[in-house]
Order: C-alpha cells, then structure tokens, then sequence
C-alpha cells in the first residue's frame, strides 16, 4: 500500500538522544480496510480503494450500502484511491495499519487546513496596516490603492484582495517519522501537519 487514512491528534514534543526537544505532530493512522479493487477491465483504470473510521449501515445512503455490500466490507466513513503496489495481491476486506511505515520514513501529508472565513488582507497575506497619523480615520486595515483609475480602469486577475481563507487542501512533504506507537496506531511526525485537530489526513510514502 503506498499510503494510510487516519487523523490529527495534536501536537507535542520528545527528545532525541541529544536532549535537543523535537516538535511532533500525533496522527492516529488506520486501521484501514480494503474496500474496493478496481481494475483496467472493470473500471478503466488501476488503483485500490480503503476506508477509514467503520461506520454504522444506518449512517450510510443506500447507493454506499450497496457498494460496501457487493464488496462483502464493513461501511466506512472515508473513501480514498491509492495507485496500486505492482504484483502485490489486493482483496475486499484487507487491513493495513501504523506497520506499514518504519521510524526515519520520509512521508507526505495532505490534510484541510482549518478555515477562517471571510479575512482581511492584513490576516490573510500579512499585509502591513496604514498609518494612525496625518487624519487616517477607519481605513487602517483596509487594503489600499488596487489599481490606476484611468489606466487601466480595472483590477487585475490575481490581485490580492480580502475573502475566504482557508479550508483548503494542503500538503506537506518529506516530513520525517519520529516514531510509531502500534498499540495506539500513532505516528509521531516532525513539523506541523495542515488541518484542526481531529482532522482527517491522507499519509502518502
């Protein structure tokens, strides 16, 4: 398998041999389930489907339930497709967990980063705010000069304005595996990891 569902836990730190403190984020990885095998053939294209976090059938639609049914699995409340490992033999039911990566594994995270609504510039790019002298009244947050008013007469595609932050997929590389918990199914990663805690992540080695 060449990657895991499971979620952020939170943030800590240990201690390495040196007693230099390294900050680690906690992800809970699987267990997860084989859900689906899908093939050239039948599908079009090659790739496995797992699912994470088991779900009761009253909680699923029933297009879900059929699915999970025809494929003999327990339903789940998280579906993702990973490209498949050559002449490794998948079937509807495997489980993969936290053994499938060792302490010093270099591994990518995707993850929604957590939304602020409707922000500013100053919050969303780190814009510098006006100045509080010389007459300013209720513009000190405000964005500024946008554009020339006779030319071009118009904004710019791209143009750095107030709106949505966040609630967006994100992902980190290359973060380093401190260290596996496998009775907890815990993964300690170096660094941050995008997302509020109890977020769902997609581990990729």
């Amino acid at each position: 398998m060449r990657g895991l569902i499971g979620k952020k836990i939170g943030m800590t730190r240990v201690f390495d041999s040196g007693g230099r403190a390294i900050p680690v984020t906690v992800l809970e990885v699987g267990p997860c389930y084989v859900t689906q095998v899908k093939t050239i053939e039948n599908d079009g294209y090659d790739s496995v489907q797992i699912g994470y976090l088991e779900s009761k059938s009253k909680h699923v639609n029933k297009p879900m339930a059929g699915h999970f049914l025809k494929n003999n699995v327990k339903p789940t409340k998280v579906l993702v497709e990973f490209q498949k490992v050559p002449k490794f033999d998948y079937k509807p039911g495997q489980v993969f967990n936290v053994t499938l990566f060792n302490e010093g594994d270099l591994i990518s995270v995707s993850g929604k980063s957590k939304g602020h609504g409707f922000s500013g510039t100053v919050k969303k790019y780190n814009f510098s705010t006006q100045r509080k002298t010389h007459g300013q009244g209720d513009t000190y947050r405000h964005v500024g000069s946008i554009g020339n008013a006779s030319d071009p007469s118009r904004v710019f595609p791209g143009k750095k304005m107030p709106g949505r932050y966040g609630n967006k997929t994100v992902s980190v590389k290359s973060l380093e595996v401190i260290k596996i918990n496998e009775h907890k199914n815990q993964l300690l990663v170096k660094g941050s990891v995008p997302g509020s805690t109890n977020g769902i992540v997609v581990i990729t080695r």
